[in-house]
């Protein structure tokens, strides 16, 4: 249950950071390869975007 819980709490953070990302001032290149980052790179991916990624308006 625990891993289910987690899994959905991965999700959630993925979709929110996939929308902050296409609803910022990057390039599309720039929003693409952000987006690529954090889907292939699950953890990693996100915890870089956020601290370095494309901020939104």
């Amino acid at each position: 249950m625990f891993e289910g819980l987690l899994g959905l709490i991965h999700l959630v953070l993925a979709i929110w950071a996939i929308i902050n990302i296409f609803g910022s001032t990057a390039s599309t290149l720039k929003k693409v390869l952000w987006t690529l980052f954090v889907l292939i790179f699950p953890l990693i991916g996100l915890i870089v975007w956020f601290f370095a990624g494309p901020k939104s308006n």
